[in-house]
């Protein structure tokens, strides 16, 4: 379960999908009417993407403003969380949607290598150039050609916490990772341990060794973990897993202990933290955190529910890990040339300023408005994001191999979980995470 926007939604996504399958895209995804005239008059655009609810909703506003702007008729349909499983139907039964919104890196990558995208105009290539940071073109881009503009984006290194749990603590936000710790202590000994952590599922483990091992280990041997140039079993590795088994270690920073954690979803975490029954002071996890903070349990961002950036390991840099969703065009769609359009359209800042006053949304792009985002705590985030700028790397696990950074029970997920539940063996562990990833990538 990979997502950039609120990711813990999910989960319904799949069985959103099995209805689309079902009852085909109109009917589910739903369609946007067009202006009268415009130069795509009587022409449809389909965009599949993993959006539901609320984030789906919010992108139909960006749909409508496209077709007002052309005469374009738009349809989006739910993808689900196996957005290649998806996409690869689609094509094999000759129904292939012309733009896909991918939430993977390593998915893209796949479509790419598969022959199914079609390289981004210049014209979108040149809006990117201008507005975002070169990493963001660059993840959209396989063997030297741009396929994927990146719209939506996810800052995945904050740290959510209840303020009043601080003040009686009498504790501030702290700067470094080890203050964290310490941080954590002092909360837990004033009456509510430190973190609620979502041990079921596996993606929050990764989101954690990901800001630890970017912040302590730098970006350049990030990116080359990420691409599996460097192994599992590099001590830059093994430091970093025993990082984090300080934290999964000591019952007074994890909520309920190791076999608690193991058994809390990612919504739960969030409710232990700003539910009606806490029983933590903290979450980590993406900007996501405060809108759900926010539509569930009533909590103001800013007030009820603050952030603190992830902070700095052991004098390393504070790391700036991000998630996102880019827009790709496929040859097999029925209107590939409107979908080029539509991109085109994504690429500049009006429809990111669309999304950004609806809510639940960061976008890469310097020529959006901050004045867009519709609360100080968004529009602080999305600062923060545009402010790391080449620094900000993807994240991870995102970037591998399904099978081992993304499936559910087996690969990094299973062994990270297996790590919270005994992390005695750093080096042991590093080495099961370099068998799993050397069978993933094939070397």
């Amino acid at each position: 379960m990979r997502r950039t926007g609120t990711k813990p939604l999910r989960t319904a996504a799949t069985a959103t999908a099995a209805l689309a399958l079902t009852l085909g895209a109109t009917a589910c995804g739903g369609t946007t009417g067009p202006a009268s005239g415009g130069e795509l008059a009587g022409q449809t655009v389909t965009v599949a993407g993993v959006w539901t609810g609320t984030e789906q909703k919010n992108f139909k506003k960006v749909l409508d403003a496209f077709g007002q702007k052309t005469g374009a008729t738009t349809v989006f349909v739910p993808s689900g969380d196996n957005v290649s499983t998806f996409v690869g139907s689609k094509i094999e039964g000759g129904n292939a949607p012309d733009v896909v919104m991918v939430p993977q890196v390593g998915v893209l990558q796949q479509f790419a290598k598969e022959g199914w995208l079609q390289p981004l105009s210049e014209q979108t290539a040149g809006t990117a150039d201008s507005s975002l940071a070169p990493v963001w073109k660059n993840y959209g881009t396989v063997d030297g050609t741009y396929y994927g503009l990146y719209f939506k984006a996810a800052h995945k290194s904050t740290i959510w916490y209840a303020p009043e749990t601080f003040a009686q603590a009498g504790v501030g936000e702290p700067k470094t990772y080890a203050d964290l710790l310490k941080t954590g202590r002092t909360l837990a000994d004033s009456g509510r341990p430190a973190f609620a952590i979502a041990g079921e599922d596996g993606w929050t483990l990764t989101d954690w060794f990901e800001n630890i091992y970017l912040s302590q280990a730098g970006p350049e041997k990030y990116d080359q973990l990420a691409r599996h140039t460097l192994k599992w079993t590099d001590e830059s590795v093994v430091t970093a897993l025993t990082t984090l088994g300080e934290l999964f270690k000591d019952n007074r920073l994890v909520a309920g202990g190791a076999q608690s954690a193991l058994g809390t979803d990612f919504p739960t975490s969030v409710e232990q933290v700003f539910g009606p029954a806490p029983k933590a002071a903290m979450v980590y996890e993406g900007d996501f955190v405060g809108g759900i903070a926010k539509d569930q349990f009533g909590k103001q961002p800013g007030k009820d529910a603050k952030f603190l950036p992830f902070p700095a390991v052991d004098g390393g840099k504070a790391p700036v890990v991000s998630g996102g969703d880019a827009a790709v065009v496929l040859k097999q769609g029925k209107n590939a040339k409107a979908g080029m359009k539509l991109v085109e359209y994504l690429a500049g800042p009006e429809a990111a300023e669309i999304w950004a006053g609806a809510g639940g949304f960061l976008s890469p792009s310097i020529r959006v408005d901050m004045a867009a985002y519709g609360d100080p705590v968004t529009r602080s985030t999305a600062e923060s994001l545009i402010a790391a700028g080449d620094s900000i790397r993807f994240d991870m696990s995102d970037q591998a191999p399904a099978a081992f950074g993304g499936t559910k029970g087996a690969g990094e997920w299973k062994l990270l979980q297996d790590f919270l539940r005994d992390p005695s063996d750093p080096r042991a562990t590093a080495a099961k995470l370099e068998a799993e990833a050397a069978k993933a990538y094939g070397n």
